[in-house]
């Protein structure tokens, strides 16, 4: 109760679309053995047909969470959850859109042995009769089932940074109706509708319908001061991140328009001369499988640190 809650979640292209219709807000604590999170979505008719863990749980509404303990933007977990209480576990390599074709990055094998997960509805599950008012979920994922991809201290330590993001997947619906019960219909049940697509909404927004954009995770400052007394400090390394986040898309325009990875910064067009984040201009060499880009951030209080990206978006800091 003495947690703060999140920002209301937004669509996840951002302000450029209406806001969701209905609210969403979410909380974080943690201790030396769990990472805790609790929602709150409001919901006028909560319903759910998922019985089976590892279900494609996004197939219909759900509430989900992302994990990039390192803001490498490769190696995070996404967790998925039911109003029927089902998670939909899995650990994402590198990214769909960074190779490998299809699902080929996504390890569904994984599982979050000893998560502990529960579900309020302030209404009735499955019954169109009636209007509801919400679902909610308290959730707790053990620290050593993050611990393996993290490369940095699981549980985190006092002042250290995450990257985090929730979705909730919202579908439109019909009731179905029918004289009499047969094998596939039942009275007063709900039916999925497909088109118009779901809404996602989110707390950060991704600027587009993709929640596999690891750079556009939230940040998450770990603190062991009571709930809302501490300060929160930027990620020294963000405008580095962006940065070679640009070159990043813009190499990937590039290959999409000439089918080819550039062997330079000029076949990109762009132009870092007078940043002041940066010590220098970046630098590109050609690779066996794409490039790497390089950077050299300058830091508050003096100094550099040397970033790369390649053409996978795996950043590293040197």
């Amino acid at each position: 109760k003495a947690a703060p809650w999140t920002d209301w979640f937004v669509d996840i292209e951002g302000s450029k679309r209406p806001n969701p219709r209905f609210k969403t807000r979410a909380k974080m604590l943690w201790d030396d053995r769990y990472f805790y999170f609790a929602v709150a979505m409001e919901e006028p008719h909560v319903w759910g047909t998922i019985l089976f863990h590892d279900q494609i749980v996004c197939s219909e509404n759900d509430f989900e969470i992302f994990i990039d303990p390192n803001s490498d933007s490769h190696e995070y977990y996404e967790m998925e959850f039911s109003p029927t209480n089902v998670v939909w576990d899995l650990f994402l390599r590198w990214p769909y859109k960074d190779g490998g074709g299809g699902m080929a990055s996504a390890d569904h094998t994984w599982n979050v042995n000893g998560i502990k997960n529960a579900v309020w509805v302030d209404g009735t599950l499955n019954d169109p009769r009636d209007i509801d008012k919400s679902w909610s979920m308290e959730i707790a994922v053990p620290w050593s089932e993050l611990a393996p991809y993290a490369h940095k201290p699981s549980p985190p330590k006092h002042g250290d940074t995450w990257r985090v993001n929730f979705s909730r997947v919202e579908w439109t619906f019909a009731v179905v109706t029918a004289d009499r019960t047969t094998d596939d219909v039942k009275n007063n049940a709900y039916k999925l509708v497909t088109d118009p697509p779901c809404d996602n909404w989110v707390w950060s927004p991704q600027g587009i319908i993709n929640m596999h954009c690891p750079e556009m995770f939230g940040y998450v400052q770990f603190s062991t001061a009571a709930p809302g007394k501490d300060r929160y400090r930027p990620d020294p390394l963000i405008e580095g991140r962006r940065i070679l986040h640009d070159i990043y898309y813009a190499a990937r325009d590039y290959h999409e328009k000439n089918k080819k990875w550039p062997s330079g910064l000029g076949d990109i067009g762009l132009d870092f001369t007078g940043n002041p984040h940066l010590a220098g201009l970046p630098s590109m060499e050609s690779t066996p499988e794409g490039y790497i880009a390089r950077i050299a951030l300058k830091i508050q209080g003096g100094g550099t640190r040397a970033m790369t990206i390649r053409q996978n978006a795996l950043i590293r800091v040197e």
